[in-house]
């Protein structure tokens, strides 16, 4: 028990409020080289959790990091118009909706990944600055790589990050929005209330105006150089169910995609393109079967839920069984195999995998 009050202490107060109190944002990485672009925005969603630990007055105290956090990705965002469509992170679109992008300060190699950076631009048409940029958001995204970032869905020569309104990343700023209207209602601030309630109310509106294809009954990317949403499905067009976005008919139609296209034997599939890229099929990653859970459960979708977290734990198990690790991802298409593809092999380990089985077992 003390243990686990001292961890709440310094989780996130000490390490990641940190951060955004120094830089701004929470870096790709805790490393000198990786300033420059973020990790997605999951920190509201942290402060959200903690708070049910330890009551929302936690909301408060992390209120000035959240709004930090808010405008480094919305910095740009007051410059825009029908001349100047995108800054920074930010990206004006067509019905004057401000969206948002995956970005990078940077137009260089990764330093962590020069030399394959390097060889890529020898491969690629595109200008080496341009593409440095693009892979520099991929990264950012956490998705490194995938074929939802790959204009010709197949190879990483054609990236093109930073021309993609990505569906998950304005789900996690819509939280956020949220957060901080809870935050300013909470100290009675009218003015700033009002101001977050009207931003996450716009942006809920892009999400469903944008990303929401009828003809595949589910959420998808939307690439704003080319005024048109992306044709491929991936697990983060179940970001709007995991946030409540989508309306009850809407997470149905969702549900019989993923029971049709993405539950496969061991989970759910990140992709249906199989690309050789590790945020493809036939990987299966543990944060997406969360989000995939809990997003079915919030629209009480039972037996698919039930069925996602009955396939992945044993995909665990049977991994567990054999090597005594848990892995950074698996192949869930091949249950006799694991999984692989990408930039580097897979990691033992991971503790999203060890926490995001903790808490399937724990769900009743």
């Amino acid at each position: 028990m003390a243990t686990r009050c001292l961890m709440e202490e310094i989780f996130p107060k000490k390490n990641f409020s940190f951060l955004i109190d120094t830089l701004g944002y929470i870096p790709n990485g805790n490393r000198r080289y990786f300033v420059g672009r973020s990790q997605p925005p999951f920190f509201s969603h942290m402060v959200k959790l903690l708070a049910g630990l330890k009551g929302n007055g936690i909301l408060g105290t992390f209120l000035p990091q959240l709004e930090r956090e808010y405008k480094f990705w919305m910095r740009g965002a007051d410059e825009l118009s029908e001349l100047n469509s995108r800054r920074y992170h930010t990206v004006r679109m067509e019905g004057g909706e401000v969206l948002n992008r995956y970005w990078d300060a940077n137009e260089t190699p990764r330093p962590e990944s020069l030399r394959e950076d390097v060889e890529l631009s020898m491969r690629s048409e595109q200008e080496p600055a341009l593409l440095y940029r693009h892979v520099r958001a991929g990264a950012e995204s956490g998705w490194d790589f995938s074929s939802r970032w790959l204009k010709d869905g197949q190879s990483l020569e054609s990236i093109q990050t930073t021309d993609i309104i990505p569906v998950d990343l304005n789900c996690l700023l819509y939280h956020l929005e949220c957060m901080l209207a809870s935050g300013y209602e909470m100290k009675k601030d009218k003015a700033q209330f009002s101001f977050y309630k009207k931003k996450a109310s716009e942006r809920r509106r892009g999400i469903l105006t944008f990303f929401w294809n009828n003809d595949l009954n589910f959420f998808v990317d939307y690439n704003f150089r080319e005024s048109r949403q992306s044709n491929t499905k991936t697990m983060a067009g179940v970001y709007p169910l995991f946030f409540q976005l989508a309306q009850p008919n809407i997470a149905i139609k969702i549900a019989q995609v993923l029971q049709k296209d993405f539950l496969k034997p061991g989970g759910l599939t990140t992709t249906l393109n199989e690309t050789g890229q590790q945020w493809d099929a036939p990987n299966g990653w543990a944060p997406l079967q969360w989000i995939g859970y809990k997003g079915l459960k919030n629209y009480q979708i039972d037996q698919v839920a039930n069925e996602v977290k009955k396939r992945w734990l044993k995909s665990n198990y049977r991994v567990y069984k054999a090597t005594h690790k848990m892995m950074e991802k698996y192949n869930v298409m091949d249950t006799t195999l694991l999984a692989g593809g990408g930039e580097y092999p897979n990691q033992d380990g991971f503790g999203w995998t060890n926490g995001v089985a903790l808490a399937l077992l724990s769900e009743k």
